[in-house]
């Protein structure tokens, strides 16, 4: 289990780097097109996989299931303030107080936290179901390159050059990598902790999804617009039910 850990920690931190790196090299518009069908599919995933896999596999496992609901709503509450104090991202207004405020440096320590964040939705969901683990996974990746692709992007515009921008930020997101590793070992060892460590990464991909990724979706009114939306999220549903579904009938 331990090396499908190391390797979903590899593909949500440095995979999403690189492809967040290839991005800059394309056009403007491709850019915008390409970064609103992974916000949109990335959507549906998030809910799904907090909603249909990690909250639902958290209550299963404790005799009080209020205990788990506290755990996500404490981990909501957390991550509001995390990212009002430290992460600073995801504003597309150049003269709001994000922009005019956040620096290099705030955007890579946010980012090292966030990912050291996602060593540990990793590796709890692998040690409690492997297609749980996979799920997890693939919902990390996919959030992951649109923001990758945001704070690379004010990585650049802060000065820094391409290389130093790209070096930066994969140093910031290797933290995923140790994360995975010491969970691992924690969490095998003191088993009674997981199912809320399943629950803080539930809140962890909720308040992503409905307060970083929805938000920017709702900027795009048209009504072509938005029924690519809607079925890019609902895609990002049915791939998500299915897999877990899988993961379901192996219990």
């Amino acid at each position: 289990m331990l090396e499908w850990i190391i390797l979903f920690s590899i593909i949500g931190s440095v995979g999403a780097i690189f492809a967040a790196s290839l991005f800059v090299f394309l056009g403007e518009r491709v850019q915008k097109k390409l970064v609103y069908i992974l916000l949109s599919f990335a959507t549906g995933t998030l809910l799904t996989a907090a909603l249909m896999g990690l909250i639902p596999e958290a209550i299963e496992a404790v005799e009080e299931p209020h205990l788990i609901t506290i755990t996500i709503l404490g981990g909501i509450i957390f991550f509001f303030f995390l990212e009002k104090f430290v992460i600073w991202r995801n504003c597309q207004n150049n003269n709001c107080e994000v922009h005019s405020h956040a620096s290099g440096s705030l955007v890579l320590v946010g980012d090292a936290f966030h990912n050291f964040t996602d060593g540990i939705v990793i590796a709890s969901a692998f040690l409690t179901n492997f297609y749980i683990g996979i799920a997890a996974g693939i919902t990390i990746l996919m959030h992951e390159i649109p923001q990758e692709t945001g704070d690379f992007a004010i990585l650049l515009h802060s000065g820094m050059s391409k290389k130093r921008a790209l070096l930066y930020n994969l140093l910031s997101s290797c933290t995923t990598i140790p994360s995975a590793i010491i969970s691992y070992y924690i969490l095998d060892v003191f088993q009674i902790i997981i199912p809320y460590f399943l629950a803080f990464s539930a809140s962890s991909f909720l308040y992503i999804a409905l307060s970083d990724l929805t938000p920017e979706l709702h900027q795009k009114t048209e009504t072509k617009e938005i029924i690519k939306q809607l079925a890019l999220v609902m895609l990002g549903v049915i791939i998500m039910v299915l897999l877990l579904s899988v993961g379901t009938h192996s219990h």
